[in-house]
């Protein structure tokens, strides 16, 4: 196209030319202040992508320390998580160890168990195979012999074979039976005990009366003894007047009288008119005062227990019980005692207190009883209550309650019992040295008159008594036996206060000596 020719391609050509030349030079100029900048801007090129590559650096060595991290966490739970299931698998390994190992125990057992019952099955099927021949045998000797013979032999039969096994449980319920009964009966006894405090009974009825100077005993015996026997024939006592300084001794089997003496001899010496006349002035005046003494005492005691509805001859002889002592124990103080008890322990048996009260309290009204009367104390009592209107529980119990008569009921034998306690309680009498002796020897000589007796100590003063036997010549349950029969002979054959333990030995002894 540039090849053509004519008139306008000529300056075309040149401008074509004039602009190739300039482009070209541009071109040139570009390219050599390019080629001049280049090293610099390579050098800042590169230090920007140093730049950028060490913060990029950094970023990657940041994330990859953090997936580092993340990656130890996550495996630390899976090593966690595995060491808790190796232990939950290791306890449930052991625990199926301990379940099998009990459960070979009880198969064990069991083994042991059915061997057992087989050795028994197998003994039973042959004592049942021995007993059918020996059945066999005897039904053979049966079909000779008539009905009679037939339940004759079978009794002794049953008998023999039951004999071991009825004494052993005839004695494990006596034994048993024994045994609660004493602790029953300890209990209540503690119990009703506990409640009743009773002060100790010195006191002795007073038979002295002590005189101003010496010179009262001659106005007392008077001229020719006129004073002294009227004083005698008043009060129905004996004046001993000896030669023991300022005193005179009263002497009556009379308790109230020999009170009433006492009051009257008493208000004559402190008066000093000692002469017939006076003295029965005195004495029917002392006579008075201890009536009045007398159905307050009964009074009072009726009232401390609470009765109701008793006859006054009965208050009245109550009364009288008060200048009464037994071994020292003054019987009215003694009376209400057993009152009280007797009412206690018919509560703790659920029985009537006031009937047992009652009871309890005439129990010894016998011994006020004037000397006209004759039999026991007792007796008598039963027969003056029954007299005066008491019910018949109440006369059994006053009449049985030193078992002369037989109880009949409950609330006799609830006398006995509270009469026992209330005598025997510590303090309550006064017991003899002579008689103490005589009471542990009858109770020694009475344990070693039985037949294979060695020794016999009575020690507790006479409350426990220890027998040593032979045991060559007794058994065990010989022993035993004899322990019984010991108690039924001391029950029957002595008379003692509270109980006696009796206590049965037997030993064997193996001695050598080595030289």
């Amino acid at each position: 196209m540039i090849a053509q020719s004519g008139p306008t391609s000529w300056p075309l050509a040149l401008s074509l030319g004039v602009g190739a030349t300039a482009g070209f030079g541009a071109v040139w100029l570009l390219t050599r202040n390019a080629r001049r900048g280049a090293p610099d801007r390579a050098a800042e090129l590169l230090d920007v992508a140093r730049r950028e590559a060490a913060v990029a650096g950094a970023e990657i060595k940041q994330k990859a320390e953090e997936e580092v991290a993340a990656r130890r966490a996550e495996l630390n739970r899976e090593f966690d998580r595995r060491e808790i299931e190796s232990d939950v698998r290791l306890r449930e390994i052991r625990a199926h160890e301990e379940s099998l190992a009990l459960l070979d125990y009880q198969l064990e057992q069991k083994g042991e168990r059915l061997a057992r019952e087989n050795a028994a099955i197998k003994q039973a099927r042959d004592a049942i195979r021995a007993l059918s021949k020996s059945l066999r045998k005897r039904l053979e000797g049966v079909s000779q012999m008539d009905a009679e013979e037939i339940r004759k032999a079978l009794r002794e039969e049953v008998q023999l074979e039951c004999a071991d096994e009825l004494r052993v449980l005839r004695r494990e319920i006596l034994e048993r039976s024994e045994q609660d009964l004493q602790n029953e009966a300890k209990r209540i006894l503690i119990t009703s005990m506990q409640r009743l405090a009773g002060k100790p009974n010195n006191d002795i009825t007073a038979t002295i009366v002590q005189l101003p100077s010496e010179e009262m005993k001659g106005r007392i015996i008077g001229r020719e003894g006129r004073n002294i026997k009227a004083f005698e024939a008043a009060t129905g006592v004996t004046l001993l007047i000896d030669e023991s300084p300022q005193m005179v001794l009263i002497s009556s089997f009379d308790p109230v009288r020999r009170e009433i003496a006492r009051v009257a001899l008493e208000a004559l010496v402190k008066d000093g008119r000692i002469h017939p006349a006076t003295i029965e002035e005195f004495v029917v005046r002392a006579r008075s005062d201890i009536d009045l003494n007398v159905e307050q005492s009964g009074e009072d005691a009726v009232q401390r227990l609470g009765i109701n509805g008793l006859h006054p001859e009965l208050i009245k002889l109550l009364g009288r019980l008060k200048f009464r002592f037994s071994y020292t124990q003054n019987v009215l103080d003694h009376s209400i005692e057993v009152g009280f008890l007797a009412s206690m322990l018919a509560s703790e048996l659920g029985l009537d207190p006031n009937i047992a009260k009652r009871a309890g309290l005439l129990h010894d009204i016998g011994k006020a009883i004037e000397g006209e009367y004759e039999g026991s104390h007792a007796i008598m009592g039963g027969d003056f209550v029954r007299r005066h209107g008491e019910t018949p529980i109440v006369v059994n119990a006053v009449a049985a309650h030193h078992e002369e008569v037989k109880p009949e009921t409950v609330y006799a034998g609830l006398v006995i019992l509270a009469d026992t306690i209330s005598a025997v309680r510590p303090g309550a009498r006064a017991e003899s040295m002579s008689s103490y002796i005589q009471r542990l020897d009858r109770l020694e000589k009475l344990a070693m008159s039985v037949e294979g007796v060695q020794q016999a100590y009575a020690i507790q003063a006479g409350r426990e008594v220890r027998v040593v036997v032979n045991p060559q010549q007794v058994t065990d349950d010989q022993a035993k036996d004899m322990v019984k029969r010991l108690r039924q002979r001391v029950e029957e054959e002595l008379q003692y206060p509270s109980t006696i333990k009796i206590t049965v030995i037997r030993e064997s002894r193996f001695t050598e000596t080595a030289t």
